[in-house]
């Protein structure tokens, strides 16, 4: 069912994990002991030669859950995406269109600008939280013989975004649009299994109206290594082509896959674990009147700068405190945090906000989500 719990005794006791105060990210999640046992009996064929069983065998289950013709393990969420959106492309001058605050265009170290030779129009949500077909059209290139122009070629969304579900009528209209116009549909979908879990729409059904879509294995779901593109087999082959000149040929890939295999098997419905986490810290903020960025519909908890004028030094002295890591303004959750680190991280919420209204902190520079593990976590 959407949106509910699995039952105690499929959950794994969250206490005892090392990850049970991490809240900077949900890439910090560690193999479960399942995950860690398997690797005593997965295959160690050569996953480059496609003679790794394991791996094979994760690529198909993935494809299949996505609906799609054929997948590919890579190294990383980054990976799947650049070399995803690469494939889409051909001769430059072309262009992406995405959310400006898109992983692809944000966090992925300029890889459009060297990898795909690519222009990229990073575009505001007139809505605030997710791209619109209006919003691709107000800043959508045709290719119309304008030869100052770098023609749109592929748009790529984000699902979920900051931890915001895209609704699915969406995401159906601005894949008609892009079907009818010629232009490629690339999802980065690293959290989609979290919209799945929270929604109840399958993978496939979210899938179908993209031409590929990335699928991380090692945030949420526990994996330590890894993810999925999916596509057409032909689409595949290609980005296999730009994986292995970016140096992601992996050799002995199957205790990787066999881990990753276990993690969607066993971890999937645990997602919603850190949802009721983010939820009822998203909650606590909005009684004790700590201001939100985004709506919390997963497993974020986004705190708006611009109202609350926290200092992040504040943040990373209270973290040490209170004996949780955080980075920043953005907290993420899992089914790997204990409900005392929770308790927690509340606490630090308010004697921050309590600070900043005595003491306003004022940026003086762009907000940033990735920053030093020094300067924001518990020791």
């Amino acid at each position: 069912m959407a949106g509910s719990l699995p039952c105690c005794n499929a959950m794994t006791i969250s206490d005892n994990f090392p990850t049970s105060n991490e809240f900077r990210s949900d890439t910090f999640t560690v193999p479960t002991q399942s995950m860690l046992q398997a690797i005593a009996y997965c295959t160690v064929g050569d996953s480059v030669y496609k003679e790794d069983q394991d791996t094979l065998d994760l690529e198909a289950k993935v494809a299949q859950l996505a609906g799609k013709e054929a997948g590919l393990f890579c190294c990383s969420g980054t990976m799947s995406n650049q070399i995803g959106l690469r494939a889409h492309l051909h001769q430059p001058p072309h262009r992406i269109l995405c959310d400006y605050r898109g992983h692809v265009y944000a966090h992925e170290a300029g890889g459009l600008a060297t990898l795909s030779q690519a222009m990229v129009t990073p575009v505001i949500p007139s809505n605030g939280n997710y791209l619109t077909l209006d919003d691709i059209l107000d800043n959508y290139i045709p290719d119309d013989g304008d030869i100052h122009m770098a023609p749109t070629k592929v748009i790529s969304l984000e699902n979920t975004l900051h931890g915001t579900i895209m609704p699915l009528d969406t995401i159906k209209e601005i894949s008609g649009w892009c079907r009818a116009n010629g232009v490629r549909l690339h999802l980065d979908g690293a959290r989609l299994w979290n919209a799945s879990v929270e929604t109840g729409i399958s993978i496939a059904e979210y899938c179908q109206y993209f031409d590929s879509v990335s699928l991380c294995l090692s945030k949420g779901l526990g994996a330590p290594v890894g993810s999925i593109l999916v596509g057409e087999r032909k689409f595949i082959e290609k980005a296999n082509h730009f994986k292995k000149q970016n140096g992601g040929g992996i050799r002995q890939a199957g205790m990787l896959t066999k881990m990753a295999s276990i993690a969607i098997d066993e971890n999937l419905e645990k997602l919603l674990v850190g949802h009721k986490f983010a939820k009822q810290v998203a909650q606590f903020c909005e009684q004790n009147g700590i201001a939100l960025e985004s709506p919390c519909q997963t497993n974020f908890v986004f705190l708006d700068p611009k109202k609350v004028k926290i200092d992040p030094a504040v943040l990373a002295e209270l973290a040490v405190k209170y004996k949780v890591k955080v980075m920043g303004y953005r907290f993420a959750f899992h089914f790997q945090n204990s409900p005392d680190a929770v308790e927690r991280l509340q606490l630090l919420l308010k004697e921050a906000y309590q600070h900043s209204l005595a003491h306003p902190y004022i940026s003086k520079g762009a907000v940033r989500i990735y920053r030093s593990a020094e300067t924001a976590t518990a020791k």
